[in-house]
């Protein structure tokens, strides 16, 4: 348990979301004021923090969404908060969490340890971009996922009674595909495509335009974050997919006022399950299932899926 009362605090990334997840736990947001001038931001957190449980919830949109994590996380240690926990529902990536060439920086390493030294007890991030990112960091991460690495995908499928396929790209550059290569057979297939992550929907369509070429009969998207920057939206209404769902780990109202196709699902639930379970020092291994449960663009559909990823 914790002592004192729980609180819950959030910035100007995502006030919905934030709102929705304390809604949940029956919690009321922190009395926190954002001030920005240009290129300058401060932080005013309204009340005492003192000897209270503080979860911070910072989405990776709006501006400097980076800088505001380590000042509001560094602005709650200065009132004395007692345990702090940091939710990321879309955790930023420069994607180089590797050492692709010799020179290359791991830069998810740097903002790991950028977390580090503000002091949280510990992060808890949705789906990151790639599993090896919790290797970055030096403090406990917990990490909630709404779909397993490719490493443990085909069981996956197994719990929704569906067929799999993998397809397998190749970059090389980071926001680029050369080619997608499709290893199963979706000929008569309703093909539903899951990632963790979708920028510029280059690889969504060329895997659509892959996959309606062995013959899939439809072919829907499903990502947990949606960021669509760039010619995103363009390519989606271009592709000849049914739909695409996403998540609100980020805002999507201008989104969904630009492309029909975009549909989305609310996480807070599963965000509100998280820290409840982060706060008894419960397992955070949630089931991949309730997602799939609140997809209303599948229901028609269950019978007939073949899931690629």
């Amino acid at each position: 348990g914790t002592s004192g009362r729980k609180k819950k605090e959030e910035d100007c990334s995502h006030q919905d979301l934030s709102q929705k997840v304390v809604d949940r736990l029956g919690l009321e947001l922190g009395k926190v004021v954002t001030k920005m001038f240009s290129n300058q931001i401060s932080i005013d957190i309204g009340e005492s923090m003192r000897g209270q449980a503080v979860y911070i919830i910072q989405s990776s949109c709006g501006k400097i969404d980076t800088l505001m994590k380590l000042i509001m996380i560094n602005s709650d240690k200065a009132t004395w908060s007692s345990r702090e926990k940091v939710v990321l529902p879309c955790f930023s990536s420069s994607r180089q969490d590797k050492k692709d060439e010799s020179h290359a920086p791991v830069s998810e390493k740097f903002e790991a340890n950028l977390l580090r030294v503000t002091g949280p007890d510990h992060p808890i991030p949705m789906d990151l971009p790639a599993a090896q990112i919790q290797g970055c960091f030096d403090i406990p991460m917990r990490a909630v996922s709404l779909f397993p690495p490719k490493r443990t995908a085909t069981s996956f499928p197994g719990r929704l009674n569906v067929e799999f396929a993998l397809l397998h790209r190749e970059r090389r550059r980071a926001m680029g595909v050369n080619r997608v290569i499709l290893v199963g057979d979706a000929e008569d297939q309703v093909a539903v495509l899951v990632d963790n992550m979708t920028d510029t929907c280059s690889t969504k369509y060329y895997a659509v335009v892959k996959l309606l070429y062995a013959r899939a009969s439809k072919v829907y998207a499903i990502f947990t974050h949606g960021i669509f920057s760039g010619p995103a939206i363009s390519r989606i209404y271009n592709a000849p997919s049914e739909a695409v769902g996403v998540t609100n780990t980020i805002p999507q109202e201008d989104e969904m006022m630009h492309s029909f196709k975009i549909q989305v699902t609310d996480i807070s639930m599963i965000l509100a399950e998280a820290t409840q379970r982060a706060d008894n020092s419960n397992c955070l291994l949630l089931t991949n299932l309730i997602f799939w449960s609140h997809l209303p663009l599948l229901n028609a559909e269950r019978s007939n899926l073949y899931l690629v990823k």
